[in-house]
């Protein structure tokens, strides 16, 4: 039972991972400072899809599924086992790449333009 709880936290962070990859800009917009937690989560998410190397994430839940007894995932990984066929069609995984993609390009546009302004601001009222 242990084991099974294990793994079901550690898909359910998965997710939670994947999403603050597609979203954690936006969170910025309030919490600047974090940003930085965001560049690095993207760069993992994306190296992971181009290079296709296994997430440490799959790893735990592929053990702790084995140790209750349970199927690991395939070979495929969480995305594809959970979201693609699941959440969006597979033949529109492109598709909602580029739109992670763009959500991750506009928040930091409009992040570095907020601070931009900021930092500015100041000065045009002097």
């Amino acid at each position: 039972m242990a084991f099974r709880v294990v793994a079901d936290l550690t898909a359910f962070v998965h997710l939670l991972f994947v999403l603050y990859v597609a979203f954690g800009g936006f969170l910025a917009w309030r919490w600047p400072r974090t940003i930085v937690a965001h560049v690095v989560a993207v760069v993992w998410g994306a190296a992971s899809v181009a290079v296709g190397f296994d997430c440490p994430l799959t790893a735990v839940e592929n053990w702790a599924r084995r140790e209750a007894g349970q199927e690991g995932l395939p070979p495929s990984g969480f995305i594809d086992h959970y979201l693609t066929g699941v959440i969006y069609p597979e033949s529109a995984l492109g598709a909602v790449r580029a739109l992670a993609a763009l959500a991750v390009l506009i928040s930091w546009v409009v992040l570095w333009r907020r601070i931009r302004v900021t930092k500015v601001a100041p000065e045009t009222y002097s």
